[in-house]
């Protein structure tokens, strides 16, 4: 049987480094037997059916391609529709619509932290800054623009060490959107 997933790809198209034009993307993940595959925009965001072998094996495959067919060692992290809807639904941060959308971001952990873990953390908010922990997603606001917030994506990987990918809440939206 086929299901959805959402597959998200750490750090491509970033500064003329790790390149994968996603048209060729698609034609590698629908060579794999992957169907109805789409992407939105240039940094590694796709939509597709599968067979149901389990999220992480889909990423493990994934991986293995990327460096197969392109010969970059990429991070993807693979979730079910039902994942995202629930990540999309746990924000407790509640981002307005339209231009606000864009001060709201999800850091999505690749493996699971403990919240005594994350709690320690030494959080580096500037201003107005929150950012709250919900199973793996670390949910951020930064009301002065994520170019300029130290809670990046390097911050959360440096500190907890596990890989994470990091979305803007418009994108995290027009993914979901992508998968009905």
């Amino acid at each position: 049987m086929k299901s959805k997933f959402v597959a998200l790809l750490r750090g491509i198209n970033v500064s003329g480094k790790r390149t994968i034009h996603m048209a060729d993307l698609r034609t590698s993940l629908q060579a794999m037997g992957f169907q109805a595959v789409r992407t939105y925009l240039q940094s590694g965001n796709v939509v597709f059916e599968a067979e149901e072998i389990g999220a992480d094996v889909l990423a493990i495959q994934i991986k293995a391609m990327i460096l197969a067919d392109f010969g970059h060692e990429v991070e993807v992290l693979v979730l079910g529709v039902e994942a995202l809807r629930e990540i999309i639904a746990a924000n407790p941060l509640s981002p307005g619509g339209g231009e606000e959308g864009k001060l709201f971001h999800a850091t999505l952990l690749f493996e699971p932290v403990s919240k005594a873990a994350f709690d320690r953390l030494a959080m580096p908010l500037q201003g107005q800054e929150r950012v709250v922990l919900i199973g793996k997603t670390a949910f951020l606001h930064c009301p002065h623009g994520y170019n300029k917030t130290k809670l990046n994506n390097s911050f959360f990987e440096k500190k907890l060490l596990v890989p994470a990918t990091t979305r803007n809440w418009r994108s995290m939206l027009a993914i979901l959107d992508l998968c009905v």
